[in-house]
């Protein structure tokens, strides 16, 4: 075993424990809150769904990573491996979803009463709840087609048309059908990051007019909303920050992944740690703010 697969074996293993553990002591900490009959506010039921997403994509793409990289290669059958991409993409999408309505459903709490938004402020809740269901189903529909194309390496010795994933394979296509079923899979991506991003924009010019105003006031009872909320867009604003991030990297790393013919190894575990590492650090900046 060389000092490359052990730094692996590591890193799959830690960030699987951290992120679950992390997201099991948000849960816990919902639990008490409501068990305590302590209201939720709104953003907490979208964080709920959020690490429903998390432990998904942990659970089916950490758990099975980390067995393959400890030498369990062909621990799945078919079913099992339909099952675990299938979750893990519908996972992927709902974590993305749920980021942009948070980001949205914040940029109208905080816009000003005589702006155009401050009219959604009251059914702006009925309006995301019914987006955050309607991404779940759509997450499910959109990947279906994406288990149909994978299978176990058990059954097949002919690895001539396969294209391995260390404890799975996928059926090869052209690359016209590649980038045909790429597009129609990220379309919702797209939509939900370009409208994240325009949310976040805004969250962030409310913000600095709202500075720019607070320079001209003395008095601080004057400031509107400026503690409690505040912090939350700021929090908000980091989370999606690190979304976006780690998410354009995972994309960059998955578009290789279905052009390459034979992708390596080191691809395909660089593309698994890096769609990790969202679901495991975005509890931590959750439980400190």
């Amino acid at each position: 075993m060389g000092a490359s697969d052990m730094v692996i074996r590591v890193i799959f293993l830690s960030q699987t424990l951290i992120g679950v553990l992390s997201n099991s002591f948000l849960v816990y900490n919902y639990l008490l809150l409501y068990f305590s009959g302590i209201r939720l506010r709104f953003t907490d039921w979208i964080l709920q769904h959020l690490i429903v997403a998390n432990f998904l994509t942990l659970l089916c793409k950490g758990v099975p990573q980390t067995m393959a990289a400890f030498g369990l290669k062909d621990f799945l059958n078919d079913f099992g491996c339909k099952l675990i991409f299938y979750l893990h993409r519908v996972g992927r999408g709902v974590s993305l979803s749920s980021t942009c309505f948070l980001s949205v459903f914040q940029a109208i709490t905080i816009s000003p009463s005589g702006s155009r938004w401050s009219r959604l402020k009251v059914k702006s809740p009925t309006y995301i709840a019914a987006g955050v269901y309607m991404s779940w189903i759509l997450a499910l529909i959109v990947n279906i087609t994406f288990p149909m194309y994978m299978t176990a390496k058990l059954n097949h010795r002919n690895m001539t048309s396969l294209k391995e994933f260390e404890y799975c394979s996928s059926v090869r296509h052209d690359k016209a059908f590649d980038i045909f079923s790429a597009v129609l899979v990220t379309s919702p991506d797209v939509f939900f990051m370009l409208l994240m991003l325009w949310s976040s924009s805004s969250m962030v010019f409310i913000l600095c007019r709202h500075k720019q105003r607070l320079k001209h006031i003395h008095r601080s009872n004057f400031s509107l909303r400026s503690s409690p909320e505040s912090r939350a867009t700021k929090t908000i604003l980091l989370l999606v920050s690190i979304f976006v991030f780690f998410y354009t990297l995972s994309c960059l790393l998955q578009i290789n992944l279905s052009l390459l013919y034979n992708p390596g190894s080191f691809l395909v575990n660089m593309a698994s740690v890096v769609a990790a590492c969202f679901p495991t650090v975005s509890p931590f900046l959750l439980i400190n703010r």
